[in-house]
């Protein structure tokens, strides 16, 4: 793209009342079409089609149709190539291929922008990006899923067992499996998020114009049907000023973000030397400049990072349009760079970990020994008492007192003898405590949902009918 402060020589494309060119800084202040050029395929797509739609309602001659839609494909085919000069003083994707489009075929390139405004032009053009971008993120994150879904099944094989935390304290053992279909379930509502804001997102403004419509006889359902939308927008005014679709597409990928940040949080812990659990692939970390025994997870660091910068996203926009009067203010050539940079963080983020999860080694022995630690069989000690006809209230303060001995002496509560256990209660004995391991804790834990290994095996199942639906 060239860089050059040159005065605009293509106000004449749209018109007005300039007495002198636009000021150099002016000119390079508005200019969007170093980001927005990005659109240039969905620029031209729009184009083809209201040609195309003018010539079936005889606005313009087949001749001319034919002339403007070579043209357009000529112009296309050079972007594609690779030999495109995207030019600042022509401003924004669209007047770079008008342009070039009057350079290459005439004047009669001017009559495409009949019964149309720049106003309906960026919004159709920015509609199709996002509603193609959500729909493929929401497959990119289905096939983050079936990673993980591969994942949960592998492991319950030999029924690993991970400590499960509240506040990040162990709590109660869980299936390893367990734990990668709490984040099958959560992606499985990110992606409907995605799919939904695809689904609402599917309509087409174009034909709305600069905000009031057209006296041109259009047939804005061809036109919608040409681009794979489902339907035009039913109010003008909506269809050129608002941008809740691209709102509800970067909550969606906020959302998205805040759950692989969760995920990257946990991985970064786990595959320290604290905890072991893991060990990451060598093709998904790095080393230290100075430290060669380190072993970095810039993978996961940097996706947690990234989160923010998806979330900054959203507020940006959130705030630019809030104080928005309708229809189009020169305030909305802000809401494209957001939408474009959380779609490019993501993709990169769910393809890392759909490669970088199957790659990673998960140490069974010492997630097993973790989830031992800490008492987490102590509910189900007390779970023991309740079903023998002790208040639950009354059994929780007698495995807090067992708990608190254990503690204070450096053993587990398998360790205690048959006299400490039934001088807090004469239901336990030294036998109940060492038969509730934490291979029974996983396996009495049988309700819907629960970390038991026939319960997961089913909603393993379930999602697998999820992702054929």
């Amino acid at each position: 793209m060239t860089n050059n402060h040159t005065k605009s020589t293509d106000k004449k494309l749209w018109g007005g009342r300039f007495a002198e060119a636009t000021d150099g800084l002016v000119e390079l202040f508005n200019a969007s079409v170093g980001f927005d050029q990005r659109l240039y395929e969905q620029d031209i797509r729009g184009s083809l089609a209201h040609v195309a739609m003018l010539g079936k309602q005889g606005i313009l001659t087949a001749e001319e149709v034919g002339q403007i839609s070579e043209g357009l494909n000529s112009v296309l085919a050079d972007i594609r190539a690779g030999n495109f000069e995207w030019r600042l003083d022509r401003e924004d994707v669209h007047m770079n291929v008008e342009a070039a489009l009057r350079d290459r075929i005439g004047p009669v390139a001017g009559k495409l922008h009949t019964a149309r405004s720049r106003n309906d032009q960026v919004a159709v053009d920015f509609r199709l990006f996002t509603k193609e971008a959500a729909l493929d993120l929401a497959g990119k994150t289905r096939e983050l899923r079936r990673v993980m879904l591969a994942e949960a099944e592998k492991h319950l094989q030999d029924e690993v067992i991970l400590p499960g935390y509240t506040h990040l304290q162990v709590a109660q053992p869980i299936l390893l499996s367990h734990w990668f279909m709490a984040y099958v379930a959560m992606l499985e509502r990110d992606e409907g998020r995605l799919r939904d804001a695809a689904a609402r997102m599917d309509e087409s403004p174009l034909g709305s114009s600069a905000l009031a419509g057209t006296p041109w006889p259009l047939d804005r359902h061809m036109t919608a049907e040409a681009l794979g939308f489902a339907r035009p927008t039913a109010n003008s005014l909506d269809g050129v000023g608002s941008r809740d679709f691209a709102l509800e597409f970067l909550s969606a990928c906020a959302i998205l973000a805040a759950h692989l940040s969760r995920l990257s949080e946990e991985l970064i812990l786990y595959s320290t030397f604290e905890f072991g659990f893991i060990t990451l692939p060598d093709s998904h970390t790095t080393g230290s400049s100075i430290m060669p025994q380190k072993k970095n997870p810039d993978v996961s660091e940097l996706s947690r990072g990234k989160a923010g910068r998806v979330f900054g996203n959203l507020m940006g926009l959130l705030t630019v349009v809030k104080g928005t009067p309708l229809a189009y203010n020169k305030d909305l050539q802000e809401d494209k760079e957001g939408v474009f940079d959380s779609y490019d963080t993501l993709s990169i983020v769910l393809r890392l970990y759909a490669e970088m999860l199957p790659k990673t080694v998960w140490h069974a022995d010492v997630t097993k020994a973790a989830a031992a630690r800490g008492y987490s069989t102590a509910t189900d000690v007390a779970d023991f008492l309740a079903r023998g006809g002790v208040p639950f209230r009354e059994a929780h303060e007698v495995v807090g007192g067992l708990v608190g001995l254990a503690s204070r002496s450096g053993r587990q509560l398998w360790e205690l003898a048959d006299a400490e256990l039934q001088g807090a209660h004469p239901l336990l004995n030294a036998q109940v405590a060492q038969a509730l391991t934490v291979e029974e804790s996983v396996r009495s834990r049988q309700s819907y949902g629960g970390t038991a290994p026939e319960r997961v095996k089913e909603a393993i199942q379930n999602a697998k009918e999820a992702l054929e639906e």
